[in-house]
């Protein structure tokens, strides 16, 4: 989803979309429209790890892996890849241990696909980063495919609101559940945001806010009223505000 929302939050490449591709043509093909106006931050070439590769940002400042990953490119074609700096660089193994747990223990929900595999480390001589913290990891959550890496170089930047994870929820045990294991700053806590212990933002929604929404100007304008004033949701008070009925 993406959503207009000023210049108080920008993108960075704390999290980037990784687009695996079948072909090195693909890769340059794809390089080519995403490049114009757009900034280079590892320049397109060959690779250990992938035989045609490049990071960039688009013209909107928004960043991107192309990577060829040849046979192994059937399953998501786009992740997202969060990359840990600065004072959470190093957690990035802790960090998707822990989003694992969060998920796994969810109700009404199986584990199903959610795992984790540190496919590399960082090795000796490879300063500033420490050997054995994590080069890259993939993990999945509930079926979506995540990346995670950790770098200790110097950035100039750390997660943001710019780029969130909407987790949609059926029930309210299941929004009380995702908000009482991932808030971590309550300065950050509004209309169903808030920013775990690692700076990530995340979205806890309710699944039925879409249907809430798409109601007539009146109906929409009172559960816009209704979720302003919240912080987590509150779908028992949303229905109300819907259906015209008083809040508190």
């Amino acid at each position: 989803m993406a959503m207009s929302a000023g210049p108080s939050f920008k993108f960075n490449p704390s999290v980037s979309f990784q687009i695996k591709c079948s072909t090195t043509q693909e890769v340059d093909a794809i390089w080519e429209q995403l490049s114009p106006g757009g900034k280079v931050l590892v320049p397109i070439g060959s690779y250990p790890f992938s035989a045609r590769y490049g990071w960039l940002e688009d013209r909107y400042a928004l960043s991107w892996q192309v990577m060829h990953v040849g046979a192994s490119s059937s399953g998501q074609k786009i992740t997202p890849v969060l990359m840990f700096v600065g004072d959470v660089c190093g957690q990035t193994e802790e960090a998707v241990n822990f989003y694992i747990s969060v998920c796994a223990g969810a109700p009404d929900h199986a584990i199903g696909d959610t795992e984790a595999d540190v496919l590399a480390r960082y090795g000796r001589g490879e300063e500033p980063d420490q050997e054995g913290t994590v080069r890259y990891a993939q993990f999945s959550l509930f079926g979506q495919e995540f990346g995670a890496m950790d770098s200790a170089r110097e950035h100039k930047f750390t997660f943001n609101e710019a780029i969130s994870f909407i987790i949609p929820c059926d029930t309210q045990e299941e929004i009380d559940y995702f908000w009482a294991k991932l808030s971590a700053d309550p300065k950050a806590e509004q209309c169903g945001w808030l920013k775990d212990k690692y700076g990530l933002s995340w979205q806890i929604a309710p699944a039925i806010i879409r249907e809430l929404l798409s109601g007539n100007d009146e109906e929409r304008g009172r559960v816009t009223q209704a979720f302003l004033k919240m912080k987590k949701f509150d779908i028992a008070t949303l229905k109300r505000a819907a259906a015209g009925q008083a809040t508190v």
